[in-house]
């Protein structure tokens, strides 16, 4: 027989990750970006994403490993970032020669809420060695200004 580790909170990680968003957004409201929870649609996997702020712009960076580029699809739906694709699975090994199969497949969907102050006609998007680059330019209002006093 063999032993398999149990998690017990393996089922409940989609409860604990809306009740995390929820607390976050309670006690932290002027978070920059949050994961927009009511417009996640759950998927089979979830890639990675790293947000983050610069001087300019905000990148939103997913890690999409074995994802081909003609499987992803990003657009901007009422101030909504959507990052939608599909990693196939590839049948090279037959699924009795497994010991352990730890690789998800499957279709995936994250979605952002954008703040207000960001210019959605400018996004571009890049992808390369699995990770896709999403840059969300802010306009010119919501960029930091240096005030001269006289």
């Amino acid at each position: 027989m063999e032993l398999v580790k149990w998690n017990p909170f393996g089922r409940n990680m989609s409860i604990r990750n809306h009740m995390d968003n929820l607390f976050s957004d309670f006690f932290n409201p002027e978070l920059f970006i949050n994961e927009c929870t009511e417009c996640t649609v759950g998927g089979s996997w979830n890639p990675t994403v790293d947000v983050y702020e610069e001087k300019d712009e905000i990148i939103v960076k997913a890690e999409l490993p074995g994802v081909d580029k003609k499987d992803i699809h990003v657009d901007v739906d009422r101030g909504v970032l959507n990052l939608k694709g599909e990693r196939k699975h590839e049948e090279e090994v037959k699924e009795e020669n497994f010991y352990r199969k730890e690789s998800a497949y499957g279709k995936f969907e994250r979605s952002f809420k954008l703040p207000g102050g960001t210019d959605f006609d400018k996004i571009t998007a890049d992808f390369k060695d699995g990770i896709l680059k999403v840059r969300v330019p802010k306009t010119e209002e919501k960029k930091p200004k240096q005030i001269t006093i006289h």
